[in-house]
């Protein structure tokens, strides 16, 4: 057993402007997540550019948002889609996860979206959600569709740097996140469905990917969404719904609970400020982006059974 997780305080750095808020009509995806309300603007995928800028997009209203160091705001693209996962590539390409369309690609300076890969074998992608890159330029996205426990069919796609298109997993319910340790050896994806997050093994010398179940989580509403991590390996999960951010150590061990100062549903994560030692996180029931200033672990004492009595263990 562990002891408690320490507790972790969030800041607002930025709100969505209300001149940016949007005032019109419900449209389908917002009908279809929030019957019968309103939503002026469902935030995720967040990701800095070299000069500090933090991008994130809008799902239900097909906008790519700028964010300044200093926390302005600013349309970068707006395009009739459902972006909902953002990366960065080195080449300074921004690259989307589109529920609608599949993989889109937008140049900053232009701040035009287009097509880059949209369906596998003649078959449309059912529902892109987040992606990754490899410091090789191989980019790996989950698409989930609608997929849950009674209809596990979510799937994980590589696309290599060559433009090779490989199925890595299928039959998941929910594949959501998703995140490198440093060294690129596994690949952890958040499977909302099953509130818990999956490790797979990326060595060279497995001819079928190796996965098992890395963190079992707890509770709801939502499940696991967005990953981040951490130089030390610590990764950081968005427990959506709740309201709350775990931090686990790379061998699963809790570290830190993140609590939002605002709404409850955050979404994705996204590390910056001097030496990432900033953890940012879009909230979307309030539109805001939240801050932590992340510590140094403490060493970890287990509670371990001696017989019939509970000792704490070096």
């Amino acid at each position: 057993m562990y002891p408690p997780p320490r507790e972790l305080e969030t800041t607002v750095f930025t709100r969505i402007p209300e001149e940016l808020k949007y005032r019109g009509e419900p449209n389908q995806w917002v009908e279809y997540t929030r019957p019968g309300g309103r939503m002026h603007s469902f935030l995720e995928g967040p990701s800095f550019d070299r000069n500090g800028n933090l991008y994130c997009v809008d799902v239900p209203y097909g906008r790519i948002f700028r964010i300044s160091p200093k926390g302005e705001w600013e349309v970068a693209a707006e395009y009739d889609g459902e972006p909902n996962g953002l990366k960065i590539h080195q080449d300074g390409r921004i690259f989307i996860a589109d529920q609608r369309h599949g993989i889109m690609v937008m140049e900053p300076a232009v701040g035009k979206v287009v097509p880059f890969l949209t369906r596998q074998n003649l078959e449309p992608f059912r529902g892109c959600n987040d992606l990754c890159f490899t410091s090789k330029g191989d980019l790996y996205f989950t698409d989930p569709g609608r997929s849950c426990l009674n209809d596990p069919t979510g799937r994980v796609f590589l696309l290599h740097s060559n433009g090779k298109l490989e199925l890595l997993l299928k039959n998941i319910p929910y594949p959501n996140g998703l995140v490198f340790n440093c060294e690129e050896t596994y690949l952890h994806i958040a499977v909302t469905r099953s509130n818990c997050i999956w490790r797979m093994s990326t060595s060279s010398a497995d001819m079928i990917p190796r996965v098992g179940l890395f963190i079992q989580l707890m509770g709801g509403p939502g499940g696991p969404d967005g990953l981040a991590m951490d130089e030390a390996d610590n990764i950081s999960i968005a427990h959506s719904q709740s309201g709350t951010v775990w931090v686990f150590s790379k061998f699963g061990e809790p570290l830190y609970r993140i609590r939002s100062c605002t709404g409850k549903t955050i979404t994705n994560l996204a590390y910056g400020g001097p030496n990432r030692k900033t953890l940012y996180m879009t909230e979307a029931e309030s539109g805001s982006v939240l801050m932590a200033q992340m510590e140094i672990p403490r060493k970890i004492r287990f509670i371990r059974l001696k017989r019939t009595s509970l000792c704490e263990g070096p």
